[in-house]
């Protein structure tokens, strides 16, 4: 068999299929090899790989193309599970006991960030009524180490996952800094106060800490030797109810009912980390009575305050941005300017959670049901997948994961559709018995993982925690 090519003017090539089709068989197999080596770049799963999901990391696994491509295919079937969540299939789910008391408070200690050297292993620590902090390994579902029992119920707890360090505080106002990995106690202050709040401040490599304690006082300290740098009067003898720090850890946000006339106020927190004989700088926000505050986490000194209007007396969302200007090494002014505000309606049931995504998406916990609303005020989205009352609502950049006093966890995921950010509510994650379990308390989410405090009848608290197949 032969065919004639070209044939212009009468002339042509005269092709045999004896040499034809093995030339046709060698290109087909040279452009499949060179297409195997493309998949195989590192830069092109790299790219792939951050223009997904912007920030990858790669501290725990050495460069190379087979481990970006390892990253991409593995971080995409575990988000494709963490999305599905089918029983067996894609997480298996551990019930942890071991305090005696009611679990006070729970932090993750391994990093949120997602690994791809296929060691994921989160870590969790609580803090209890019955005395002790402790730690849990997640997967295995069992105890890491525990701590010996201390002279007052312990009330709250910090962890830095960067430094494997534990901070906890007791009823008496005891703090402690613990060990991570081994439990051992490294260092304890006692305020004056037998009631505190914590905050952790300044930048991962070199963090302080804040404590609020009842009379309106500011106490920061350096980590892990608790040593005091500052002490700053933030209301006169008065109570701070509520103390917050922006993603930067640059701002403070401060709190107090007692104080009609100034509610807010926000610290730059070199006047806490860095004081000088100046005055602390500060700047009061114009709002009402406030019921809670959040941080956009995707700006850096944005703030959203869930209020009541000084006016009408209804309840509103306002937007705050916040800024500074600096001279030589010193901050100078410090300015809060609304950028958005907004009536809550009438239809929506008074929020007791407030919470954030990116820069401008507001999460509101009213009563059994989940609102979204942009910040100017539109409803993005309604969820009523809940039976009872909403007790805590985690969100991150991926997922939301709510819990609820109907003993289940719900599962949202972020989608990006014509450019613009939309949640979709994906499926529940079911606790305990009724004759046992009175309602979830909280829940805390990495990468791998949900973990959530179950609080069970009898007055004890356990942990129910769900791993995903990796």
């Amino acid at each position: 068999m032969a065919w004639l090519v070209g044939g212009g003017g009468g002339a042509g090539l005269l092709i045999t299929s004896h040499w034809f089709f093995p030339l046709l068989a060698s290109l087909f197999f040279l452009v499949l090899e060179v297409w195997n080596e493309a998949a195989e770049c590192a830069f092109l799963w790299r790219r792939l790989s951050l223009s997904r999901w912007t920030f990858c990391n790669i501290s725990q696994a050495s460069k190379g193309a087979q481990t970006w491509k390892q990253y991409y295919l593995h971080r995409s079937q575990l988000e494709y599970q963490m999305a599905r969540g089918k029983p067996s299939q894609d997480f298996t789910c551990k019930v942890i006991s071991g305090h005696e008391e009611k679990i006070e408070g729970m932090a993750y200690l391994s990093a949120i960030e997602h690994r791809f050297d296929r060691q994921e292993k989160s870590v969790v620590c609580t803090v209890s009524a019955d005395c002790t902090v402790r730690a849990w390994n997640v997967q295995e579902g069992t105890e890491i180490w525990s701590s010996s029992v201390q002279p007052a119920p312990l009330r709250r707890l910090l962890t830095i996952p960067e430094r494997q360090l534990v901070i906890t505080m007791d009823g008496q106002g005891t703090i402690k800094v613990w060990d991570g990995k081994t439990g051992k106690e490294q260092a304890t202050f006692i305020t004056p106060s037998t009631w505190c709040n914590l905050v952790l401040c300044g930048v991962p490599e070199s963090p302080f800490l804040t404590v609020a304690v009842r009379e309106g006082v500011l106490h920061t300290f350096t980590i892990p030797c608790l040593k005091e740098v500052s002490r700053v009067t933030a209301f006169q003898n008065c109570h701070i109810d509520l103390l917050c720090c922006s993603p930067d850890k640059n701002w403070l946000l401060v709190d107090s009912t007692e104080t009609p006339d100034v509610s807010l106020k926000v610290f730059h927190t070199d006047s806490l980390t860095r004081p000088s004989e100046d005055k602390p700088l500060s700047d009061s926000l114009p709002v009402g009575e406030c019921w809670n505050v959040t941080w956009a986490p995707k700006k850096a000194a944005r703030l959203i305050v869930l209020h009541e209007d000084r006016r009408t007396r209804n309840l509103s969302v306002t937007t705050f941005d916040i800024s500074s200007k600096r001279s030589k090494n010193k901050v100078e002014i410090l300015e809060a300017q609304e950028v958005a505000s907004f009536i809550l309606p009438k239809s929506v049931r008074k929020p007791h959670i407030l919470e954030s995504h990116g820069t401008d998406i507001i999460l509101l916990g009213c009563g059994s049901e989940l609102t979204v609303f942009s910040m100017t005020g539109d409803l993005l989205a309604s969820f009523q997948d809940h039976h009872q009352t909403i007790t805590s609502i985690w969100v991150d950049s991926f997922r939301v994961v709510t819990s609820s006093q109907d003993i289940s966890l719900r599962v949202y995921t972020w989608k990006r559709e014509k450019n613009t950010v939309v949640l979709k509510s994906c499926y529940h994650l079911l606790g305990g018995s009724h004759r046992w379990s009175s309602e979830f308390t909280d829940v805390a989410c990495d990468n791998v993982s949900i973990v959530a405090v179950e609080s069970r009848k009898c007055g004890k608290s356990i942990l129910r925690a769900y791993s995903f197949n990796l």
